[in-house]
């Protein structure tokens, strides 16, 4: 069963605590090598620190995701057809919008 988004503690209420300006939520198989790519490339090249999952090291688990959810200014959900069919990219999308209301977080879709 998967961890439910509220049960982890946060941390956006330090910001010196936010890592990340941007935490980019999007669906691998459908835009990984695709649009996300390029959004990440162009925002990097901006010297905007964007939070791109290829970050963290294969194995690791949800928590560690939804922190960098935390510890991000902003987040931006990259809709795509399969996105709602992945359990990690629901909770992904739960914690963010637990992190909007309640800390402000900014989301662009």
């Amino acid at each position: 069963r998967l961890l439910m988004a509220s049960q982890f503690s946060s941390s956006l209420s330090d910001p010196s605590r936010r890592q990340y300006d941007v935490f980019l939520s999007f669906r691998g198989a459908d835009t990984r090598h695709s649009f996300t790519c390029y959004l990440h490339n162009f925002l990097r090249r901006r010297g905007i620190d964007a939070f791109f999952d290829e970050e963290l090291r294969k194995g690791n688990n949800l928590v560690a995701l939804l922190e960098r959810i935390e510890q991000s200014k902003i987040s931006i959900v990259v809709f795509s057809v399969n996105y709602a069919d992945s359990a990690w990219c629901l909770e992904e999308i739960s914690k963010i919008i637990e992190c909007r209301e309640r800390f402000g977080q900014v989301v662009l879709p």
